[in-house]
């Protein structure tokens, strides 16, 4: 379900934090997936959550 490109995955995160969701806890419940695997997989490229903006940057 989830994009396996951490590019691709990190702007279907965003647009679905932007759209759908308020908090990275809330997407990852909705969506049934490991919230720390997301952050992790996302970290090796240098993205990091902002819990504020609610988006990866």
């Amino acid at each position: 379900m989830l994009p396996k490109d951490p590019h691709m995955l990190a702007s279907f995160l965003n647009t679905k934090l932007r759209d759908f969701y308020p908090s990275l806890d809330a997407l990852c419940e909705d969506l049934d997936v490991d919230r720390q695997e997301i952050v992790d997989r996302l970290a090796a490229e240098d993205y990091t959550y902002d819990p504020e903006k609610n988006r990866f940057e």
